[in-house]
């Protein structure tokens, strides 16, 4: 009985969700810093504080992410090392699909917004993002 209500739950929180557009897509251009990350078993870890932040671009259905370290006078260091990435869409939902050299892996894009967005990878475990706000101690 236990499982079937959580099964039932499951399911009503994932029919409320709002579903991504292709539109909503252009959403993931910009900086992003790593929020909050869950794991399969409930668990859950904060960052309160990032040294890299991610920056991201798309382009139609293709894209890339790139790690940068901000500065205190809201610029950034970069390196040429970026990370491709093609966007597919399965059913009602975006893949982002990763391939280098060494490795091929996706992630299922669970949530988009203005502000905010979240990926599951394939072993269940969610990585939530928010917009990068830059600090600038010269203000």
């Amino acid at each position: 009985m236990r499982t079937f209500l959580y099964i039932f739950a499951l399911i009503c929180l994932l029919s409320c969700q709002r579903t991504i557009s292709e539109s909503d897509l252009s959403k993931l251009n910009g900086y992003w810093e790593i929020s909050e990350v869950e794991f399969p078993d409930g668990n859950t870890k904060e960052y309160k504080a990032n040294t890299t932040i991610d920056f991201i671009e798309i382009a139609g259905f293709k894209g890339f992410r790139k790690k940068v370290q901000p500065t205190f006078e809201g610029t950034y260091f970069a390196n040429d090392d970026a990370e491709s990435f093609l966007i597919m869409q399965k059913e009602d939902s975006f893949e982002l699909h990763y391939k280098n050299n060494y490795s091929e892996w996706s992630e299922i894009l669970a949530a988009l917004s203005d502000n905010t967005f979240s990926v599951i990878n394939k072993e269940g475990i969610t990585y939530h993002y928010k917009r990068y706000e830059p600090i600038n101690i010269n203000e």
